[in-house]
């Protein structure tokens, strides 16, 4: 079934005590759509400056990424800057540019407004109901916030997320919404706001799910033992995840927890190298080695 993620293509420059890199690509709906392309064919919205080159649009297509939806326009790229030290548990921005994104009003083309399957990256509520309100009836909505629209415009975010069915965030976004310190009572609380999900991402401790049908379910992280850059690991687990769900048309709680799984091998992937290395040298096996792995790893 139809996929399609709107969110940001950029310039990332990522510092981390194995190395560094500049001007990679980066961005939310980057991560995403490659790791959801092992799965099936995406759709992706954004824009991008006249810096951004060719050849980073030949590695989006030859992912199997429709770019139809990818606006080209004057000006520069979004650019992200950041740095992380230690266990590398969050990322530390040191920069941030716009650019072109600023004033993205998203506009989908006509051959993506029956998508079946869509994921809101982070980004403003407006923004993200906008893109409701052109998609006609899709089966699966997810989205995903941050603090800044959690404090900054709390009100329009209850207003999207009863047009939501699956919200995620991390542990600190779920504690600051729902003024809740337990993550289980935090989720309780997000979900009398309307989504019949949400997912709580616990980094290097793994993801919990909490559904009004079907109850709890939490996954550990798959152990990885060299972590070289966390950059994309939360947007890569939504493209597992949805990848999964829109190849196998489902929806439904029990689906969304095994498609958890696959969300959580495709960020042990992208962690072991900077921007998308990882993804460029794996395929369809090695997700299916680590898949069994993982299983063998929480089987009791």
């Amino acid at each position: 079934m139809s996929l399609l993620v709107v969110g940001t293509v950029a310039f990332d420059s990522v510092a981390t005590p194995h190395g560094r890199v500049e001007r990679v690509l980066g961005g939310s709906a980057t991560y995403f759509s490659f790791a959801a392309s092992f799965f099936t064919p995406v759709r992706l919205v954004s824009v991008v400056g006249e810096d951004f080159p060719d050849e980073f649009m030949a590695v989006l297509r030859q992912r199997r990424v429709d770019l139809t939806g990818l606006a080209r326009v004057p000006g520069k790229t979004f650019s992200w800057s950041g740095s992380y030290e230690g266990a590398m548990n969050e990322a530390r921005t040191l920069d941030v540019q716009l650019n072109v994104y600023g004033d993205f009003s998203p506009e989908l083309p006509a051959a993506y407004r029956d998508s079946q399957y869509l994921f809101l990256a982070n980004g403003s509520p407006a923004s993200q109901m906008r893109v409701l309100d052109q998609v006609r009836q899709p089966r699966l909505v997810v989205a995903d916030t941050m603090n800044l629209w959690i404090e900054r415009t709390p009100d329009e975010l209850k207003r999207l997320l009863p047009r939501v069915h699956v919200l995620v965030l991390n542990e600190g976004e779920a504690r600051l919404l729902s003024g809740e310190p337990n993550l289980i009572a935090a989720g309780e609380r997000i979900l009398a706001l309307g989504p019949r999900a949400v997912i709580v991402k616990k980094g290097e401790h793994g993801a919990l799910l909490l559904a009004r049908a079907g109850g709890r379910c939490a996954l550990p992280a798959f152990p990885v033992a060299h972590v070289v850059d966390p950059t994309g690991a939360g947007d890569s687990f939504a493209g597992g995840m949805m990848g999964f769900l829109a190849r196998n048309d489902l929806n439904d709680t029990a689906a969304l927890r095994r498609a958890m799984i696959f969300g959580t091998l495709m960020s042990s992937f992208v962690v072991e190298g900077f921007s998308l290395a990882p993804f460029q040298r794996i395929g369809e096996a090695e997700i299916w080695n680590r898949y069994h792995e993982y299983i063998r790893f929480i089987t009791v």
